[in-house]
């Protein structure tokens, strides 16, 4: 079988695979039978300070496009390769650029550059301040992940497994590395943390990778999902979600079919795991590990043990997002588009509004109490939390 070819069954099955788990995408339906809302204490306002259409939205397929914000500027693009740029306090657009191109990764803004993967396998450097194409650099394959920094490198993690270093300021290939792929995927990839040494690579087999970011060769890995069961999508264990690290130098890592584990994160030493199945990035928000599991259930746990400090079931199976952090209340947006807000310390829900009906896939952004959320119609939002 030729190399084409395998890409091509990769993608099918993944595409497979994605149907049989979130259910008929072209009603936007779950596969499983959501719990209804129902009324809550609303201790926690939300108002919207505006709102902006961004091109045709993130396309059937639902590509995982989510905004990104540096400084006073938010950066939002469509599937279809229409990128905007906005003033973050009035929405104003400060400029709107087509790039001609299937997009399908989420935005990374850092730097004066914005970020972004193809669905053809290229990576596009903009230029904050006007648009304008800085480099463009071809990978392996089609790019879910956004592209990760540090001060010299890009590091790009594509969904054939491969990763690829880029020079940050002109796009040159430093190094490559690459993984065995199960037959069959989650659609989607992990998202590298990448810190100026290392980079922290989660894989579709289940194991995590740490590159030496001169070279791109593995200082170690780990087996932290085992596949199980008979059928292959019983055996899916993706690390999709992305690593998170902590200051003082501990590595938190979901899984699919796994576990949450927290490592020591220069010998990859197991300081604890959690019976958690998780395809999310968690979010570490002082001594608290908050973690949204595969049946939306919202999980708090100790990060220095992994006991349960917490768990709200009243979102099950709605699909939730990765969770975001908002002036002391996690932040959600679900299938049906409602924006939701936890109190991170209680675990009780204070907050909702429908931002809109088409639904919430991309994981919110926030700067303090402001909440920048865009719906899968490309309806993007910015909300103040209130008190």
């Amino acid at each position: 079988m030729t190399a084409i070819s395998k890409q091509l069954l990769r993608a099918s099955l993944g595409a497979l695979t994605f149907a049989l788990l979130v259910g008929c995408a072209s009603k936007g339906e779950p596969a499983f039978t959501p719990k209804e809302l129902r009324s809550f204490d609303e201790t926690s306002s939300l108002d919207t300070q505006w709102r902006r259409n961004i091109g045709a939205g993130l396309g059937n397929a639902r590509y995982p496009i989510a905004p990104a914000r540096e400084g006073d500027s938010v950066f939002a693009a469509d599937a279809e390769g229409v990128v905007m740029a906005m003033n973050a306090s009035s929405g104003a657009v400060e400029w709107q650029i087509n790039l001609d191109t299937p997009l399908s990764s989420a935005l990374t803004a850092i730097a004066g550059q914005v970020y972004l993967g193809t669905r053809n396998g290229e990576v596009i450097a903009l230029d904050q301040r006007d648009g304008s194409e800085s480099w463009r650099a071809r990978v392996s394959s089609e790019v879910l992940a956004a592209p990760q920094a540090n001060q010299q490198l890009l590091v790009v993690q594509s969904i054939d497994g491969q990763v690829t270093a880029l020079d940050r300021a002109s796009g040159a290939e430093r190094w490559v590395y690459t993984s065995s792929q199960p037959a069959l995927t989650l659609r989607g990839t992990g998202t590298p943390m990448v810190i100026d040494p290392v980079s922290f690579v989660g894989l579709a087999n289940g194991r995590l990778a740490t590159l030496d970011n001169r070279s791109g060769q593995p200082l170690w890995d780990m087996q932290v999902a085992t596949p199980r069961g008979r059928s292959e999508v019983a055996r899916l264990v993706d690390l999709s979600g992305q690593p998170i690290i902590s200051p003082d130098g501990r590595l938190f890592v979901t899984s699919y079919n796994g576990r949450v584990v927290a490592l020591e994160a220069t010998q990859g030493d197991l300081l604890w795991e959690a019976n958690i199945s998780s395809r999310h990035t968690p979010i570490l928000v002082g001594n608290l590990l908050f973690v949204v599991t595969d049946n939306s259930h919202v999980v708090a746990l100790d990060a220095n043990s992994g006991r349960e400090i917490w768990r709200n079931n009243d979102l099950e199976d709605r699909w939730l997002t990765s969770p975001a952090f908002a002036d002391g209340r996690l932040v959600f947006g679900d299938f049906e588009g409602y924006l939701h807000l936890i109190d991170a310390r209680e675990g009780d829900i204070v907050g909702r509004t429908r931002v809109h009906s088409s639904g919430i896939s991309v994981r919110p952004v926030t700067e303090g109490g402001t909440i920048h959320v865009q719906a899968n119609n490309g309806r993007l939002e910015t909300l103040e939390v209130t008190p």
